[in-house]
């Protein structure tokens, strides 16, 4: 699990989970690049028109936060350890 929030290109993903890994990226990175072949290849891999709208909202949730945080200065809560300091899954 750590291996992906550090750098998913490196875990051992199914096809499946890396599809939808390099959209996140891209929806992330690159909105205004989308395009409808985007959508084809996670539908291809098996996501549903239904898990593909989860996606894209809980993918721009994530954007939206973490610019609401970033551009306020929220600092990161003391509570929680770093991926590189706690124990693999």
């Amino acid at each position: 699990m750590h291996l992906i929030a550090k750098d998913w290109k490196k875990a051992n993903l199914s096809e499946r989970h890396q599809a939808l890994c390099h959209f996140a990226e891209k929806v992330s990175e690159a909105p205004k690049q989308m395009k409808f072949e985007d959508l084809s290849s996670l539908k291809q891999t098996g996501y549903s028109d239904r898990a593909i709208h989860d996606a894209v909202q809980i993918i721009g949730y994530f954007n939206y936060i973490n610019r609401i945080a970033d551009s306020l200065g929220v600092e990161p809560e003391t509570f929680t350890h770093e991926w590189e300091l706690s124990t693999p899954d």
